[in-house]
């Protein structure tokens, strides 16, 4: 079926190619130069200068239907209309005379609640990507597809920096009253996914639906969990669970009906990939793959090691391509929610309990701890808060999705935990990691509800309810001050990690007196 772009002010093309199949994008791509076929038949692209976010290219054009919800600062940065109009006509007109890739498909497992999208891409590579990580339309549901939202993706396209408004060669701009998000000057196509994301959280929580930074799988019993957690706690490796299904490992709503998945494939970290550890995604890199940024051997073998290019390499597969999932995409309202942090500092408990209040707090906080290496000039523990576990795509104001957050927890009654998946016994480089098996213990424990009926003790520093037992994990383990053969150094590092997030929290300053009451005490609080 022909469509015209015309609506879209992108005419006078050379030639439109709408749904092409995985195995022509492929073959269109090989054949532009666009990427190379790895051993196995994965397309290997190299994006160029941009080899991850550029979160200070991207912005927000200010418009009365924005204007007062956005949550404007450093992460979400305003542009105006003469700025997007003014790029929006120079990418038009590059793309003239230029090949043109489109897939059209939808945003959203649950129907009530998708949003059908249109990608113009003027890379083959970057529609196959498209067709890869969002949900794919059947063929009658192409015959009368209508997009509520188009995502133009010119990387060729260079803009002039502050000549046109902005910071740099690179944009991501999203414009709410015509539906459309530009990008130009990157080819690295998470900005296409994450803008994506952005949108869809701007745009649900006045549904009621609460948008998510998170993974979700489900039990045969129809159990379902959400995993909350920034990059390195291990939200994937524990929401890939060989006895529940996976709804997916990233972006989620959840509505009145439950828990759906945004979108229809996984955009994996690469980076050290190990073949026993992580055999899903290894197993996944085929053909119909697009592998970013990864080294290649003189025979087309990856080298998952290597990080000669970034340290950021990605694989983007289809969910089809992992066996254990949820073909649905949806899940039930979760009965367990699980906040993951890997604290260095060594403080936090294997596993908490988290009252509602408690679990906005911590939701609002989203901590984790950056050890070194993962960094250029980290050496000891640093302790990063991201609100929500994924502040860099939530447009409006953590409370509005705090505040969703505990009236789904209320109706819901569902159960919250925080479980620490770092380190023990002195922290970073003198204790020693928390053992991965004993953290799917305890997540397993949580999910099958074997912890309601336990006591607890609340913790004396962070108020959170630390169990006194947990079948299958050393009582002794279960409070990390034990851990510690210096107590006192113990307390010390924990009004440390207080004062982090006493002194993080006073950012917000709309937030309701019951929520801040669940913060960490501080060191005026004698810790006995």
């Amino acid at each position: 079926m022909n469509i015209s772009l015309d609506y879209l002010n992108i005419n006078d093309y050379k030639n439109l190619y709408r749904n092409l199949s995985v195995a022509e994008l492929t073959e269109f791509a090989v054949k532009r130069g666009e990427g190379v076929l790895s051993d196995k038949g994965a397309l290997v692209v190299y994006t160029g200068k941009y080899t991850g976010r550029s979160p200070k290219d991207r912005f927000i054009v200010k418009q009365k239907s924005t204007e007062d919800k956005i949550n404007w600062g450093t992460v979400n940065l305003p542009t105006d209309e003469k700025v997007f109009n003014n790029l929006y006509n120079q990418v038009t007109e590059y793309l003239k005379e230029k090949d043109l890739f489109v897939f059209d498909g939808f945003v959203g497992a649950a129907k009530e609640y998708t949003l059908p999208i249109r990608v113009v891409c003027e890379r083959a590579s970057q529609a196959l990507f498209s067709n890869q990580l969002f949900r794919r339309p059947s063929v009658v549901e192409l015959m009368d597809f209508a997009p509520e939202f188009n995502i133009i993706a010119a990387p060729g396209f260079k803009a002039k920096g502050a000549e046109d408004g902005i910071n740099s060669e690179a944009f991501i701009i999203v414009n709410f009253d015509k539906k459309i998000v530009l990008i130009g000057g990157t080819q690295y196509s998470g900005e296409i996914k994450k803008s994506v994301f952005s949108v869809m959280n701007f745009l649900l929580p006045e549904k009621g639906v609460m948008p998510m930074h998170c993974s979700a799988n489900i039990g045969a019993d129809g159990n379902t969990a959400v995993f909350f957690g920034l990059s390195g706690t291990g939200k994937t490796t524990l929401s890939a669970d060989p006895e529940r299904n996976l709804i997916g490992d990233d972006e989620h709503g959840w509505s009145d009906n439950g828990v759906f998945n945004f979108e229809g494939g996984c955009y994996a970290k690469a980076i050290k990939l190990d073949k026993d550890k992580e055999k899903e995604i290894y197993n996944a890199i085929k053909f119909g793959t697009i592998l970013e940024n990864v080294e290649l051997h003189s025979n087309r073998k990856p080298d998952y090691d290597s990080n000669k290019y970034t340290e950021n390499t990605r694989a983007a597969y289809p969910l089809e391509y992992i066996e254990n999932i949820e073909k649905s995409g949806t899940g039930g309202n979760p009965n367990t929610i699980i906040f993951l942090t890997a604290d260095a500092f060594g403080v936090m408990p294997p596993i908490s309990k988290l009252s509602k209040e408690a679990a906005m707090y911590h939701f609002m906080s989203g901590y984790t701890s950056k050890v070194a290496g993962t960094e250029r000039g980290i050496t000891e523990p640093k302790a990063t808060f991201s609100a929500c576990f994924g502040e860099p795509f939530m447009l409006m104001n953590p409370t509005v999705y705090a505040e969703l957050l505990g009236e789904k927890i209320d109706k819901y009654n569902t159960e919250v935990y925080l479980v620490n998946t770092g380190w023990l016994s002195g922290g970073y480089g003198k204790g020693s990691r928390i053992k991965l098996s004993y953290t799917r213990t305890m997540v397993k424990a949580a999910l099958e509800g074997k912890l309601k009926d336990v006591n607890y003790v609340e913790h004396p520093v962070f108020k959170v309810l630390m169990p006194e037992e947990c079948p299958g994990v050393p009582s002794e383990l279960l409070n990390p001050k034990n851990t510690w053969e210096d107590k006192e150094a113990y307390d010390v590092k924990a009004y440390e990690l207080a004062d982090k997030f006493n002194d993080n929290f006073k950012k917000f300053n709309t937030v309701p007196e019951e929520i801040v009451k669940a913060a960490p005490r501080t060191k005026t609080v004698n810790y006995l």
